[in-house]
């Protein structure tokens, strides 16, 4: 893994992909946040309790999204709308990182989130030069699961009622890929 991976990812912070642009959040985006932030069909299986107002949602930019590199909103090229979010964690004494991702429940299964993650591990294995990246989903939550697996994340596991969300206990659904399995994946296509 790099020793200066803040830098890259700061130099890093807008990603393309054919239909999206990932990118920094900015105040504009207060609307959209509070548009999937207030669903409760798209937090339902979030450790993050959303935002019912704009001024939360604005508060979220300043005090979260801004707060590190590595955190991007999801913005479409067609309409410059914000209609997600996804966040690198690294933990570089493992040389890993993991991610998580929230997307407005009117882009669900239109192939979004896969693309979105697809240029995030590209940016993980190629220039953060990571040697895993992984992530969780809760159970019932299975539309997360089908995101990773279509970008070549395996699943490693459930651990049974491990973690308490909106009061409710939830399994958590483990996956993950090395560099190496996504070298070979690269190479195949």
């Amino acid at each position: 893994m790099v020793e200066n991976y803040i830098e890259v990812l700061y130099d890093n912070e807008v990603l393309l992909t054919d239909r999206l642009t990932l990118r920094k959040f900015t105040k504009k985006d207060a609307p959209d946040i509070l548009e999937y932030g207030s669903d409760p069909e798209t937090l339902k299986f979030l450790d993050w309790e959303g935002v019912m107002t704009i001024e939360k949602a604005l508060k979220g930019v300043t005090d979260f999204y801004w707060s590190k590199p590595g955190i991007f909103a999801i913005e479409l090229k067609e309409n410059k709308k914000c209609i997600g979010c996804i966040d690198i964690r690294v933990i570089p004494e493992h040389e890993k990182l993991g991610f998580g991702f929230v997307l407005n429940r009117e882009y669900w299964n239109k192939g979004y989130m896969s693309e979105t993650l697809s240029a995030v591990l590209e940016l993980c294995f190629e220039k953060l030069e990571v040697n895993r990246v992984e992530s969780r989903h809760y159970a019932g939550n299975e539309g997360s699961g089908k995101v990773m697996q279509k970008c070549g994340m395996e699943f490693e596991g459930i651990g049974k009622q491990e973690v308490k969300i909106k009061g409710i206990f939830r399994d958590v659904v483990r996956y993950g890929i090395t560099k190496e399995r996504w070298v070979s994946l690269q190479q195949k296509r």
